[in-house]
Order: structure tokens, then C-alpha cells, then sequence
């Protein structure tokens, strides 16, 4: 009985941050470029500070009306948005917060993580291909070629840090992180964390979907709350990618001085504040620097941190 109960807070638990934390990154979102690029509209719902902003989102979405096009694929077009989102909740069962605060702690979690992180874009591709869009059908072909490109660096660099460590194990990871891995393994921590966001087609990474110019690609034809999840996908997304680029390259729940699980918090509220601050601040790349970007730039960096892993580990014996 007491196997079951901890079985049962820790899903309650992973749950609760599911639904929690994207909305919280999708508030700040909100507020950041509000500030940043002088924005006024998001200040004003529910008076100070615009605190409902979230709140009239919500009510936004949930009025409009939800239309399926007369040529799409009812029930594919239906299950994209669940199919786009749920990856980054059954990701969340495997991340750990502190000592022994994980969902649940597998011995190949980081492969787990890689496998699982990739099926989320067959969300995109089902969108476009469903839609019975001939412009939705190749933002869904853009959003497989951009993973395809950047799952290379993505799953190099996670590499260096699992050889690093000797393990798999994410919490094993963590338990055998230094501090001077920060510089060591610096590069494969950037690596990681821009193909991230490439994955999930964050700006200046949005080619696939580029509203002002494409209109939202494979999410041309999405409407009301099924258009809702996939956003809150995308900000899932973000909370999963901040979350494990902290477990692997920033030591996790370590830190000095605050309990562990808040050093977490800390650490992927911070990337969270630079995945906006980026989206802010560059412009969206054209395809062609954005595939240059990929196989010239980023695949020769996370092998050449792979092999100073190796290097490392040989010589520390």
C-alpha cells in the first residue's frame, strides 16, 4: 500500500508541475518582452501589472470556435495537439529536482529523454499533413528537416556529459557533477541548449511556423483550444529543455546555501528568462543559416567536446 501511495504523490506531483510551470513561463513570457520592446496591450488586462493577462488568454481560446477543414483528416487533426504535447509530460517523470525527488529514476533516462523528446515533432507533422493543406503539409516537412538536423548536436553533446559522468542515470549525472565541468563541459551546455530551442521551432528558430510570414505552417488550420495546445506544448517544451540543460551541464539541485530543490527552480528560471530574452533579441534566421548553422557549426563543436571528454576521462584515469 505505502509503494502505491508514493507511486500515486509522485504522479499527482509531476502533474501538478505539468500544468503549472508552462503557464508560469507563458505569464513571464508576457511580461519580459512587455518590458523589453515597450509593449503596453499586456499590461492592462485585470488592472495592475496586467496580472490576468494569462486568465483572458484562457477565456480567448475557450471562445473561439473550434473549425475542422472540410478536407482534413478528422481524427489526425484531432490528436496532433495531444500528440505534440504529452512527450514533455512523460520527459517530467524522469527529471530530478534533488536527491531523490524523481518521478522515476531510470537507468538510461538521458537515452529515454533523447527517444521521447523526438516524437513530439511528429505532433507538427500530423498537424500539416492532417489539415488537407498544401502550405500546412510543407510547414510539417520544414519542422521534421529542422529536427532531423538538430538532433545530432542535441544528442552529442548530452553524450559528452553521460561519458563524463560514467552513466545514464540522470540522477546519476547530477550526483557526479563538479564544479569545474562548468567550464569543461561549456560548450556542449550551449550546444545543447540552442538546439533546443531549435527543436522547438523557438524564435530565431521558427522558420517552420514564422507567423508573419507563413502564417503558423502545419498550425495554419488549428483554432481555439486545440491552436491553446500547442502552445502550451511549446511552453512544456521550454520548462523540459531549461529543466535539462540544468540536470546536465549546471549541476542541478546543486549550490550552496539554498535547499536543493530550489537551486533547480533558480537555474531553470533563469534559462527560462533567456529562451524569451533570445526570442526578443535576434531575428529570425533564413533557412539556409539555419541548416549552415546545424552541420557546420554546431556538429563539429559538440564532436570536438566529445573528444576533449574523452581526453579528460583518459587522462584522470
Amino acid at each position: 500500500m505505502a509503494g502505491v501511495l508514493d507511486v500515486a504523490v509522485r504522479l499527482v506531483a509531476i502533474v501538478v508541475v505539468f500544468l503549472v510551470l508552462p503557464l508560469v513561463a507563458g505569464q513571464a513570457e508576457h511580461k519580459i518582452m512587455a518590458h523589453m520592446q515597450a509593449r503596453l496591450g499586456p499590461m492592462y488586462a485585470g488592472g495592475f501589472h496586467g496580472w490576468a493577462q494569462l486568465i483572458a488568454d484562457g477565456v480567448k481560446f475557450v471562445q473561439k470556435e473550434d473549425v475542422i477543414p472540410a478536407a482534413a483528416d478528422r481524427r489526425v487533426f484531432a490528436l496532433a495537439p495531444g500528440v505534440a504535447l504529452i512527450p514533455y509530460l512523460v520527459v517530467m517523470a524522469v527529471i530530478p529536482v534533488g536527491p531523490g525527488l524523481v518521478g522515476a529514476d531510470l537507468d538510461a533516462g538521458l537515452f529515454f529523454v533523447l527517444a521521447v523528446l523526438g516524437v513530439g515533432v511528429l505532433g507538427s507533422i500530423m498537424a500539416g499533413w492532417s489539415s488537407g493543406n498544401k502550405y500546412s503539409v510543407l510547414g510539417g516537412i520544414r519542422s521534421a528537416a529542422q529536427l532531423m538536423s538538430y538532433e545530432l548536436p542535441l544528442v552529442l553533446a548530452a553524450s559528452s556529459v553521460a561519458m563524463a559522468a560514467g552513466t545514464l542515470s540522470l540522477p546519476g549525472i547530477v550526483a557526479a557533477w563538479q564544479w569545474w565541468w562548468l567550464p569543461w563541459q561549456a560548450i556542449g551546455g550551449v550546444i545543447f541548449f540552442v538546439a533546443g530551442l531549435a527543436e522547438l521551432r523557438r524564435p530565431p528558430f521558427d522558420m517552420p511556423i514564422a507567423e508573419s510570414e507563413i502564417i503558423m505552417g502545419p498550425l495554419t488550420e488549428y483554432t481555439g483550444i486545440r491552436f491553446a495546445l500547442f502552445m502550451l506544448a511549446e511552453y512544456a517544451g521550454i520548462i523540459v529543455i531549461s529543466a535539462l540543460t540544468s540536470v546536465l551541464f549546471l549541476g542541478g539541485w546543486h549550490g550552496p546555501f539554498l535547499p536543493g530543490p530550489l537551486w533547480m527552480l533558480v537555474k531553470v528560471a533563469a534559462l527560462v528568462f533567456v529562451v524569451i530574452w533570445v526570442r526578443v533579441s535576434f531575428p529570425r534566421l533564413r533557412e539556409d543559416q539555419l541548416q549552415r548553422l546545424a552541420w557546420v557549426g554546431l556538429v563539429p563543436l559538440a564532436l570536438a567536446q566529445l573528444a576533449l571528454t574523452g581526453v579528460v576521462r583518459v587522462l584522470a584515469g
